[in-house]
């Protein structure tokens, strides 16, 4: 069996190579950590509130000085996506925070929970993890 392969598929991580981000260094690490710490508490405050709208959600993250999807910042408090989503009858919106050139914090609420993590940046999409690959 291939490492990885959580079903036992043959070529698993071959096929979905493309949802496996980049490493990122210690140091963008660190700061992507940062920046988690800082989000959460918002996130939770608005699932709290049961607001977990695209438009509300970017409105409460910018208040923390993020740039509304520009360029990059390798100073730590760099660019901030937010989309509208709807998983199965569950609607919220998912957030991507471009830290550094390696990496992000993604996160997302919605009707049932919220999560922040942090990651590398997928090589096709950024922050965001791809919804397919080719």
């Amino acid at each position: 069996m291939e490492p990885d392969a959580h079903d036992g598929a043959p070529h698993y991580r071959e096929n979905n190579g493309f949802k496996v981000p980049k490493g990122m260094s210690a140091d963008s690490e660190k700061a992507a950590r940062t920046e988690a710490a800082r989000i959460e508490p918002v996130l939770k405050q608005l699932w709290t509130a049961k607001t977990w709208d695209a438009k509300s959600v970017r409105e409460a993250l910018l208040e923390l000085g993020y740039r509304n999807e520009g360029p990059d910042s390798e100073q730590g408090r760099g660019t901030l996506f937010v989309r509208a989503h709807d998983s199965g009858g569950n609607p919220g919106a998912s957030v991507a925070l471009n830290v550094r050139h390696d990496a992000c914090v993604t996160a997302f609420v919605q009707t049932t929970n919220y999560q922040v993590q942090v990651n590398g940046r997928f090589l096709e999409t950024g922050c965001f993890e791809p919804p397919s690959g080719h």
